[in-house]
């Protein structure tokens, strides 16, 4: 049953969003290994459509923060207000407390308004006024961001990039999806029109049977042995932490399942590689780090370095 949902929830989100299938894939990985999931391109490539096709595909709570220069902690967490009648204050939550939360545009509001959603993002829960708030599962964030280099940007650190389980580039779409974009402008009327197929029980339950897929200990032999190229890698000055590690593990894991299988294969490690270790480490210059290209070259090496279990 898992198998017929989750084919039904990857077309569904297809139905609007006409990108890099890949994409697609990405994003579910992501939901299903409970982590969060970074998309990073140029503006009007289909971002936003992307992560509100996943949240109008399942019945759940959404919300959308428009990430700001202006914005505070408290637009994004929530505020306590003082009750007259009561003479106590009553906390108001913010768009924080939902199922699925877009955050659009994540690197153009300050570091501290980012830094309100570590806790968040790392525990699932909410610390406010000497008050610890549980989130309701499933929750989930999707961030979008323009590259750095774009204008009012603010470069987000590497504890909160750490954080992310996968980073999705979405790209262009190809020349006969570009057309039937243009035809059909599916992030308007289509994307509104866009139906639930899967509820938020049913989500709770395939991350929960994520546990149930074997990895096999040749399996983690091979994940840890690119981790640890990763960190003795001469054009490294920061490999993948152990986090990162957990989350290779936990994302091959949601891959096989997105596949239909109940086991890890070793191209499960070698396909969600880039996207779960890409943003996680560091080149030694600058230029590397910055544009992208040089750290998926370096990946890219270690992976074709790196002997897999047969």
């Amino acid at each position: 049953m898992s198998r017929v949902k989750l084919d039904s929830l990857r077309e569904n989100i297809r139905k609007v969003f006409l990108g890099d299938r890949r994409a697609v894939d990405l994003l579910l990985v992501g939901l299903i290994a409970r982590g969060h999931v970074l998309i990073e391109d140029v503006p009007g490539v289909g971002k936003t459509v992307l992560a509100r096709a996943l949240a109008r595909s399942i019945d759940c709570k959404f919300s959308r923060i428009q990430l700001t220069p202006d914005l505070l902690p408290s637009d994004v967490l929530g505020v306590s207000i003082f009750n007259n009648q009561t003479q106590t204050f009553d906390f108001k939550p913010g768009p924080v407390f939902a199922n699925i939360v877009l955050a659009d545009e994540v690197n153009r509001t300050t570091p501290r308004t980012q830094s309100a959603l570590l806790e968040a993002m790392s525990e699932e829960q909410v610390s406010m006024d000497r008050q610890t708030f549980v989130l309701e599962r499933p929750f989930m964030l999707v961030a979008t961001q323009n590259p750095f280099e774009f204008e009012g940007t603010y470069h987000l650190p590497e504890n909160q990039m750490d954080r992310f389980l996968v980073k999705v580039q979405v790209g262009y779409p190809d020349r006969r999806s570009e057309q039937k974009i243009l035809t059909t402008q599916p992030g308007r009327g289509a994307l509104e029109q866009l139906k639930p197929v899967m509820s938020g029980k049913d989500v709770v339950e395939l991350q929960d049977s994520l546990s149930s897929v074997k990895l096999d200990a040749a399996i983690l032999d091979y994940i840890m042995d690119l981790v640890e190229a990763t960190r003795e890698s001469d054009d490294l000055r920061l490999g993948v932490s152990p986090r990162g590690a957990l989350a290779l593990a936990q994302a091959a894991q949601a891959s096989a399942l997105l596949d239909g299988r109940d086991y890890v294969t070793p191209d499960d490690v070698k396909s969600i590689f880039n996207a779960v270790c890409g943003h996680r480490v560091l080149g030694k210059s600058y230029l590397q780090n910055g544009d992208g290209g040089g750290i998926d070259v370096i990946l890219k090496k270690i992976l074709d370095e790196t002997p897999a279990p047969r």
